[in-house]
């Protein structure tokens, strides 16, 4: 149940005027009349609220814009509005958020924790269900590394931060292999994939649907997420906004809960959508929506202590600089939270 929205009083101005009164005797009455009023300022309706909305050209927010009608009329209805910025990745749109240039945002489960260490003041709000098998690391289908072990001294390339940094951690432990015996090359995904189908890198860790997009390119998967990371995303806010404006929170998280009841049972649709300006095959999107995880979860205890693991190898491998707490990075739900 939506809650119940606050109003703006706006402000009345009355007109004033004044009577002089007029002599007059018997035969010669005169009606008194008004003279000129004086000039009142029209009321200046206040300026709507601005919620800063964080986006990809891919994912859930891209579509909440395109499909925007809903947010539009109910942010309204607290006069605000919403104002879009596009980011290549997550780490990118966090330091927006510690620029104050974004107050909601959806990002992976790496990008938080980078963040969080470089102290960006950032509040978890909300997660999607873990979705292991959209994100892997691949290879070429002639490549000869066969096995996780056979990463031992070759060049992989993935995005610094990103949600895929923990997998290629996690499948290195699992071959009983760590970054030092591979050549890690950090590359965003438009260079890494030019530079993973010429050869110059031997393996790609990445995230759909450029990992769709890579698969139907002929690209083999080496090892998937599954057994290995939750690849969770998540939905973060400016701290000072989520304290401050919750009821935009709670509007701006209510629209995109409806928007992943509809993108559940329109698959074919939402591919569509973000073929359009994305770059990437309606195919291959389709593919990526299919094995995308549905709904959005409130933050718990257990989704904190995953996010704490994360943090804890990073550091034990020096990618942060320093121990952190990630239930730091959490307000009560009850702040903000959609009430049941």
């Amino acid at each position: 149940m939506r809650p119940t929205l606050s109003t703006i009083g706006i402000a009345c101005a009355s007109l004033l005027f004044a009577f002089v009164g007029l002599g007059c005797n018997k035969s010669d009455a005169k009606q008194a009349e008004p003279v000129a009023s004086a000039n009142v300022a029209a009321p200046v309706a206040a300026a709507p609220r601005i919620v800063h909305l964080g986006f990809q050209k891919i994912g859930a927010p891209f579509l909440l814009k395109a499909r925007s009608e809903a947010l539009d009329r109910h942010l309204g209805e607290h006069s605000a509005k919403a104002e879009w910025k596009e980011f290549k990745h997550g780490p990118a749109l966090l330091e927006a958020v510690n620029a104050k240039e974004v107050d909601v945002g959806y990002v992976g489960e790496t990008p938080p924790v980078f963040a969080q260490a470089g102290g960006v003041n950032f509040v978890y709000v909300a997660t999607d269900p873990p979705a292991p098998l959209a994100e892997a690391i691949v290879v070429r289908k002639d490549s000869p590394v066969r096995a996780l072990a056979d990463l031992k001294g070759k060049k992989v390339a993935l995005n610094r931060g990103s949600n895929v940094h923990y997998l290629l951690v996690k499948a290195l432990e699992s071959a009983k292999l760590s970054l030092k015996d591979i050549e890690v090359v950090y590359l965003a995904p438009g260079d890494a994939r030019p530079a993973f189908e010429t050869g110059k890198v031997d393996a790609w860790v990445i995230w759909d649907p450029f990992l769709a997009a890579a698969e139907q390119s002929g690209s083999r998967v080496l090892a998937s997420g599954e057994h290995l990371v939750d690849n969770r995303l998540f939905y973060v806010a400016r701290r000072e906004f989520a304290e401050q404006q919750p009821e935009l929170l709670r509007t701006v998280l209510s629209e995109f809960k409806n928007l992943s009841d509809w993108e559940s049972t329109h698959a074919e649709d939402s591919a569509k959508i973000l073929a359009q300006s994305s770059g990437i095959s309606y195919e291959a999107l389709l593919v990526s929506e299919k094995r995308h995880a549905y709904g959005i979860l409130p933050i718990t205890d257990a989704v904190l202590d995953a996010q704490q693991q994360i943090a804890d190898s990073f550091r034990k491998l020096e990618l942060i600089p320093k121990e952190l707490r990630t239930r730091d990075a959490f307000l009560p739900a009850a702040v903000y939270a959609e009430k049941p």
